[in-house]
């Protein structure tokens, strides 16, 4: 191994060239080129940001790992952080590395060093540790390198951020490691997230089968705590399942909650042996396509008669819940009211807040969403009892229709009564203010913000002006029932 030249001028040497896959440019691109070309993805839309990969020797997994970084190719990507467990090394935290470039038979790939820095100051557990990377003589460390060929095919012109994390895995770690991406990437749409994988080791075929189906059917469900404890009670055997974890957590503080598993196989169809195989899997993250600009504005903004059909579901919805327990069910909508979007319903009583929930990002159909809200609103808000069958006479409906939200940079961006804002902190420490709220209350920016911290997400009014607190906005299309008047607070 060339230490001398890594310890000299930060580049890292293509260890496995030659040898988990071929050390030739012209035959590791022929190679590359005929896993793309025959990688026939199902169909699906949207907007990928992450993406599982196998890392094994690559007449294993490359046409695999094909898939993945076939279906992110119509994307504009400029960056690929690499997501990679360690294989040799017990640490806690996650090793960054900084700056420099990784060679490959393609070509260099330089390390993206702003976005770098960015993560390894979320917390002081982000170090650089020379030794992960590189493994040992007997065995170079392959779950980074195994992605690079890969990326400098279809991304010729990207730059990468590889992070290896720490083992044993440590739920709390995995946390900050997705929360510390979310941070990092700010409002930036042109990184991609490679979650460096495989599948279970060494059993038998039918077994294999049948344990990653378990995991990656957790995966698909977008099914967190299922795959953490899937793997504490020994039912699933991803290699590197908390990296996964960090994964999904990031995928669904940005939206990607979408998940298809785009091929899967194991080491049985490249060797014939059955008896002791790995699995190795190409999973994407996606979301539909934002349906907002930049400042927030919906794109396809509802019509009159779209928003009285939105009350209508709501209305109907609250009295026949409230008065029977049960909800009626909608289906057959037209296109604009099918879209994926954010939404929160408002109850008032005599003008007073009676209920408020909403979904920010949404979750299936807008008029689904709207449903579950007003559901929600009636009968979930911790703030009040459930709302009673003779109270519906004097309750009012609002719907507030969410724009995809974006990250700021700092409060000097928000605008008081255009904006609606999100701050967090991780994802234990996050509370939201609808654009409204500003404009009922008549507060300034500062004490806005500072009741947003406080009062919605469990933190000190000021930490909003902590650099590790994230800021997100978002604009509303706010329509509802006025018979009564209004002095709520969300």
């Amino acid at each position: 191994m060339k230490h001398a030249s890594l310890a000299s001028d930060h580049v890292k040497t293509a260890e496995l060239a030659g040898t988990w896959y071929p050390g030739d440019a012209g035959k590791l691109g022929d190679m590359l080129d005929g896993c793309l070309r025959r990688a026939t993805l199902p169909e699906f839309g949207g907007e990928i940001g992450v993406i599982i990969s196998p890392h094994a020797g690559y007449v294993y997994s490359a046409a695999t790992a094909s898939f993945g970084f076939k279906a992110a190719s119509s994307r504009k990507v400029s960056t690929v952080v690499i997501l990679a467990p360690s294989h040799q090394y017990s640490f806690k935290g996650a090793s960054v590395w900084k700056d420099g470039s990784f060679e490959t038979p393609l070509g260099p790939l330089e390390v993206d060093v702003e976005l770098a820095a960015r993560i390894m100051a979320f917390d002081r557990r982000f170090i650089f540790r020379r030794d992960v990377f590189e493994g040992s003589a007997e065995r170079p460390e392959n779950s980074v390198e195994t992605q690079l060929p890969l990326i400098k095919k279809v991304f010729p012109q990207a730059r990468i951020v590889p992070v290896i994390v720490g083992y044993p895995p440590d739920v709390n770690m995995v946390k900050t490691i997705a929360s510390a991406l979310d941070a990092a990437l700010a409002d930036r749409t042109d990184v991609l997230v490679d979650i460096s994988v495989d599948q279970s080791h060494f059993h038998p075929l039918k077994e294999a089968r049948e344990i990653d189906a378990r995991g990656l059917k957790a995966i698909e469900a977008m099914d967190i705590d299922g795959f953490w404890n899937g793997h504490a009670s020994h039912r699933m055997e991803v290699d590197g399942f908390h990296v996964v974890t960090a994964g999904m957590l990031y995928a669904l503080a940005r939206g990607f909650n979408r998940v298809k598993v785009l091929h899967y196989t194991t080491s049985a169809e490249t060797t014939g042996d059955n008896t002791s195989v790995v699995g190795y899997a190409s999973v994407a993250f996606y979301r539909d396509a934002p349906a907002a600009t930049k400042d927030g504005g919906a794109a396809d903004r509802l019509s009159p008669k779209q928003k009285e059909r939105l009350l209508t579901i709501a209305r109907e919805t609250l009295d026949t819940f409230v008065r029977t327990g049960k909800a009626p069910a909608y289906g057959d909508e037209e296109a604009r009211l099918s879209v994926e979007e954010g939404a929160f319903v408002t109850l008032t009583k005599h003008g007073g807040l009676r209920g408020c929930i909403g979904n920010i990002e949404g979750s299936g159909p807008l008029y689904q969403t709207v449903r579950r809200m007003a559901i929600a609103a009636a009968s979930e808000d911790p703030r009040f009892e459930p709302v009673r069958a003779d109270e519906l006479k004097d309750i009012d409906i609002e719907i507030s229709v969410l724009s995809r939200p974006r990250v700021v940079k700092s409060a000097d961006e928000i605008e008081l009564g255009k904006h609606g804002v999100i701050v967090s902190k991780g994802f234990l420490n996050r509370g939201v203010f609808l654009p409204q709220v500003a404009i009922e209350t008549g507060w300034s920016k500062d004490r806005f913000l500072a009741e947003l911290c406080s009062q919605k997400a469990g933190l000190p009014p000021d930490s909003w002006k902590d650099p590790a607190v994230q800021l997100q906005v978002f604009t509303a299309d706010v329509f509802g029932e006025k018979r009564h008047g209004s002095s709520k607070t969300y």
